[in-house]
């Protein structure tokens, strides 16, 4: 696409965030009162801005214009952040963290697709050199202390006799089938000599001849129909065309085109920022000097007056009021009292119609034809810089005019000023001793003496500050849930697809981490706990935060601290150099496997001696030091969490998301990709949707073991000759035990249990009961008109 189309687009994003805008401050105005209504509102809502970011997401990351992108960039925060309010809305009023808008699609026409949530590529485009520069230290660690052991297979030596032995198998067996194969051919000759001594001259040719024609015309008529059969379901789009899966020229060139648009940006961005110095520069030297003394005869003028109306001289503003600012400021307090009424109630509506109003009033309708390559434009660069060197220069003016006034007044009214003493603030006696003792216990840093380097490097060696494998979300594969509002409209509690739980990963984990602005401001998540049985992905869903924002990742589990930093002290100093190091290099991710470990109602014999409680009082302190501004994460991972004591343990976790096995549309995905992704060739003998049928129960990290025994380096290279079918993968898993309904409803218990799970049951509770008083009210009705 070109410029004029990326244009064009955010033109069009642009209006209908201006429309969206528009009818949320109606709604404001006139909210419904209706449970149902205020859900569809929020919802509908929710889905636009979606819809509006994955537009913003896509103009950003592809637009040159360097000034254009960066107010983008504000609307973009902007609408993330609404994003994540509007989620927080939706799980205070349906008490559930998963949110079902079949209905809401249809109306609004668009696919399941079009809710998933991209993740901005600038969190990782702008900070490269960064996540860069810390893998290369990280690797550089790992290599001197030797913790990087690369992963060798070793093989097991054997005796020269035993190989021999196994050398003189191989051959042996190789021997006899050549063998056989001679004297099946043997065979074969001497049947066909047997057969032409008994038919002798009787043989016709004819006959011979009708035989190929009939094995020919069969073999002909079997291909045709096999042909034409794969046309149809091709042309009913029950089969992909061929080629489906093949990268066509078409996108590699667009991929080019994308890594040439990404150079451009990086030139622009650097000769804009070397323009805004030297534009500076030029103001300073072309209109400063104008402006110094136009502002001071401005300043001589209003002393006069003040001194004809008076008959005094007037006291200069300080600084901290703003100085000369506030004396040719044209603000009225009528306009101070509506600025205040129209404040929002929402954090980033606000920044969202500012950065609305600034495309309306700069770029809706500029006459960009001068502009082809979509450089920076200068004379927007010199309104903004004219304003700072006008704020630069008042600052100087204000104390020559200030000392200039002094001189004044004691040279006409022979008037010296005298130092005003400041006002000494009453003390009250304890108070301020037990606060000043919290502050500095608070503020009192224990690794004052080091460098962050030092200490980095200490964490690493510890094993605590871990290398995070590389995974994208989008490798966390699965399907979306199509029955929900259904089933919820008839009572039944649907089980949220793997589509969803990778969506409240990135609202929860990855949008807040990758954008200061958003995490600054949005609803905080300090913590989240990622619950279900072995195998769903859990860990796997850790390291793809840590891979979407360039996170470090800190590993604080049970089994990791046994024997570190002994004793109270030194678990004060570990979680001390943790913070430390976690909030000086944000976006940082604290991950705590297997988590129920740290709250055990009661530690089993065999783990006494690891102290897995060692965390429990020290975690809570931790995330009361997190504040919104500090990037970083707590994030356990558990598959017993009724081990734990419930109590502390959703004190500690702010966000609870239930993991659970696959069902089958996940499965028939999960089969496909994982297959074709270790070298597996789909062919039609392999009956992908039996796989999945049968497999229910099974989580997708049983499908990746099986799938990777079945498909041995032999395996695949059989394939031509020897198609995959779906009993090899069956016999395969029948060793394995899947999750039972009695595992998944024990979690789905323990959910029930926890602080959202006991409102929404009590809120299910209390509806159901006003609908039975609604029916006993109308069989009353009823009954009376009988």
């Amino acid at each position: 696409m070109s410029n004029a189309m990326y244009n064009k687009m955010w033109y069009q994003t642009q209006e209908a965030l201006n429309s969206l805008l528009d009818k949320e401050s109606q709604k404001m105005i006139e909210p419904p009162k209706n449970k149902v209504f205020i859900f569809q509102m929020l919802a509908t809502f929710y889905i636009k801005y979606v819809q509006i970011f994955r537009n913003l997401e896509n103009v950003y990351d592809q637009i040159v214009h360097p000034q254009k992108r960066i107010l983008i960039r504000k609307i973009l925060d902007g609408v993330m952040g609404r994003i994540l309010e509007l989620k927080n809305e939706m799980v205070e009023l349906e008490l559930t963290e998963f949110h079902y808008f079949d209905d809401i699609l249809q109306d609004l026409k668009l696919a399941p697709q079009q809710l998933d949530i991209p993740i901005p590529k600038y969190f990782l485009k702008e900070r490269l050199d960064v996540i860069r520069g810390r893998e290369r230290i990280l690797a550089q660690i790992l290599t001197e202390s030797g913790l990087d052991i690369p992963d060798v297979k070793y093989f097991k030596s054997l005796p020269l006799e035993q190989a021999t032995k196994f050398i003189q198998i191989a051959e042996r067996a190789r021997q006899g089938r050549l063998r056989a194969l001679f004297m099946k051919q043997i065979y074969l000759q001497e049947y066909r000599a047997r057969q032409s001594k008994m038919l002798g001259d009787k043989a016709d040719t004819s006959i011979a001849a009708l035989r190929i024609q009939k094995v020919w015309r069969g073999f002909h008529q079997c291909k045709k129909t096999a042909r034409e059969r794969e046309e149809e379901m091709i042309f009913l789009g029950m089969n992909p065309p061929p080629l489906f899966n093949e990268v066509s020229a078409t996108i590699k060139q667009a991929e080019k085109v994308n890594c040439l648009r990404s150079n451009v940006q990086m030139e622009h961005e650097e000769n804009y920022q070397e323009a805004m110095i030297t534009i500076k520069e030029d103001l300073k030297l072309i209109e400063g000097q104008d402006f110094k003394e136009s502002l001071k005869d401005q300043i001589r003028q209003w002393f006069i007056e003040c001194r004809n109306l008076t008959g005094t001289f007037p006291d200069y503003p300080e600084p901290e009021e703003g100085g000369s600012a506030i004396i040719f400021s044209d603000k009225t307090p009528e306009q101070e009292e509506e600025e205040e009424w129209k404040m929002s109630p929402s954090v980033f509506l606000h920044s969202m119609e500012e950065g609305n109003n600034l495309y309306k009033d700069t770029w809706m309708n500029k006459d960009e034809s001068w502009n082809f390559v979509q450089s920076y434009d200068p004379e927007m660069i010199k309104q903004e810089k004219r304003k700072e060197l006008e704020t630069e220069i008042r600052l100087q003016v204000d104390e020559l005019m200030r000392q200039e006034l002094k001189n004044l007044k004691l040279a006409v009214n022979r008037e010296k000023e005298l130092p005003v003493k400041p006002k000494k603030a009453k003390k009250v006696k304890g108070k301020d001793k037990v606060k000043r003792g919290k502050k500095g216990k608070k503020d009192k840093d224990l690794t004052a003496d080091r460098t962050i380097e030092s200490l980095y490097k200490e964490l690493v060696e510890e094993g605590l500050l871990i290398r995070a494998p590389k995974v994208n979300l989008s490798d966390y594969i699965g399907e979306y849930s199509y029955l929900g509002t259904t089933l919820r409209q008839v009572a039944i509690e649907p089980m949220p697809s793997l589509l969803d739980v990778r969506q409240l990963i990135t609202l929860y984990g990855i949008l807040p981490l990758g954008s200061a602005a958003v995490h600054e401001k949005a609803p905080l998540v300090k913590s989240l706990l990622l619950a279900g049985p072995s195998g769903v992905g859990k860990k796997m869903l850790v390291h793809a935060i840590c891979t979407e924002t360039g996170a470090n990742l800190f590993n604080l589990s049970a089994a990791n601290i046994a024997g570190k930093y002994p004793g109270k002290t030194g678990l004060q100093v570990m979680l001390h150099v943790v913070f430390k190091v976690a909030q000086q290099l944000q976006p940082s991710v604290v991950w705590i496997e297997d988590t129920e470990k740290t709250f055990y109602k009661k530690v089993p014999n065999a783990e006494k001696m690891n102290e897995p409680k060692r965390l429990k009082k020290q975690l809570p302190k931790f995330l009361k030091l997190l504040r919104p501004d500090d990037r970083i994460l707590i994030v356990g991972t558990t598959q017993r969490p009724f081990d734990a004591e419930l109590q502390s343990f959703c004190k500690v976790y702010q966000k609870i998301i239930l993991i659970p096995r696959p069902d089958y549309a996940s499965r028939y995905v999960l089969w496909k990709k994982i297959i074709q992704h270790n070298g597996g060739v789909l062919s039609k003998g392999l009956n992908i949707s039996c796989l999945a049928k049968v497999t229910d129960g099974f989580t997708q990290g049983h499908i990746v073991e099986v799938v990777k025994n079945v498909l041995t380096d032999r395996r695949i290279r059989q394939q031509s000759r020897k198609p995959l079918t779906a009993v090899e993968f069956i016999t395969a898993m029948a060793t394995m035990n899947p999750v039972y309904k009695e595992e998944e409803e024990s979690f789905k218990n323990w959910y029930a249990k926890t602080p959202l799970g006991k409102r929404r049951l009590s809120a299910l509770n209390l509806g159901g009961k006003e609908k039975e008083r609604a029916k006993g009210k109308k069989k009353g009705k009823k009954e009376k008109k009988k």
